[in-house]
């Protein structure tokens, strides 16, 4: 299963970063092919994106989210994806972003652009994008400060991905 691994430095401090990134709704604003993110409840989003000229949907779950610091999903129907995004402190005005995703490409389509790194431009695009939104407006749209502990997450059922390493 291939993985993406990107990271960025944004010119704001981490917990800024940390509560736009909560505010999943906002993602089609940054990210490449997202039509559409809705969530669900506090663990539950529902996405919606083009990729390689199909539409796809798929529910992901929140497995951990510790405020200010780290955020892990993994799908649990439709396009099989994984990862986790950690923020981490440079200093009071800059901090960095690291993402790390496992997916899993579909069809000749997907493998084709996979062997190509298509994935992997538009996450480093997305990160670009994200920067660029957070810099620009200098306080994020909305913040969600709960906790969602690895250790109440319940294995997804055979057949969808584990959790991320």
């Amino acid at each position: 299963m291939p993985v993406i691994e990107k990271s960025i430095e944004v010119n704001v401090p981490a917990q800024v970063a940390y509560d736009q990134w909560t505010q999943f709704e906002d993602f089609p604003l940054f990210m490449e092919g997202i039509i559409a993110v809705n969530q669900l409840d506090d663990t539950h989003v529902h996405w919606t994106a083009e990729i390689v000229g199909q539409r796809k949907e798929w529910d992901a779950e929140i497995t951990e989210q510790i405020p200010g610091k780290r955020i892990a999903w993994h799908s649990v129907s439709g396009a099989r994806n994984a990862g986790v995004v950690t923020f981490h402190h440079l200093d009071d005005s800059s901090s960095r972003i690291m993402l790390q995703m496992d997916y899993d490409p579909e069809g000749l389509l997907e493998n084709a652009a996979d062997a190509i790194g298509v994935l992997t431009h538009r996450v480093a695009g997305d990160l670009e994008r994200f920067k660029g939104f957070i810099e620009s407006r200098g306080n994020a749209t909305g913040a969600w400060r709960g906790q969602v502990n690895q250790s109440t997450y319940q294995a997804p059922p055979p057949g969808h991905l584990n959790q991320p390493r």
